[in-house]
């Protein structure tokens, strides 16, 4: 597969075990390291990214950071990289780690086994989008709260488990 990065398969603490590409860990569901990040702007609302056709939560609402760290690279480096990959955020990006949880799941035919790592980014600057999302939205937390609860189909399963498991704030 083009392009297929490295990444390192770790255990439950953080302990380098091997390193694969990235479909083979996905085919495989090795634990592997991901950096997530809600990006929150002056006013306290909260970026979302709704995702294209053909990603995993497609048409759903979901963190606009989020991608694997590749093999040796450090996690805020990765955080840096995918906050201008997916939404063109750049420079020393202000921000603040929040929690750790395994998200284990099968989407699209292969099993993904990530190792969330969670980050708020606190940014005004306009997203630019990435081919991976169609739209974005910012809502407030009372917006999303209220969201979660009478419609939480418009958000995308890994975002469910981000608020479920790292933001209980904003949990319906």
């Amino acid at each position: 597969m083009p392009n297929d990065e490295r990444v390192d398969i770790i255990d439950e603490n953080e302990n380098i075990i091997g390193t694969v590409t990235k479909s083979e860990a996905h085919a495989r569901g090795l634990l592997h390291k991901t950096v997530i990040a809600e990006v929150i702007d002056s006013q306290g609302r909260w970026l979302l990214v709704k995702q294209s056709n053909g990603r995993q939560d497609a048409g759903q609402y979901v963190s606009p950071v989020g991608g694997h760290v590749a093999a040796g690279e450090a996690v805020e480096e990765a955080l840096r990289r995918e906050a201008f990959e997916e939404v063109g955020l750049e420079g020393g990006l202000r921000h603040e780690f929040c929690g750790k949880a395994i998200f284990n799941r099968k989407v699209l035919g292969r099993q993904e086994n990530h190792y969330f790592i969670v980050y708020k980014i606190y940014s005004d600057a306009e997203p630019k989008l990435n081919y991976e999302s169609v739209g974005y939205r910012y809502f407030t937390p009372e917006e999303m709260h209220a969201e979660l609860k009478l419609h939480p189909e418009i958000f995308g399963d890994a975002f469910h488990f981000v608020v479920e498991n790292i933001f209980a704030e904003i949990k319906p």
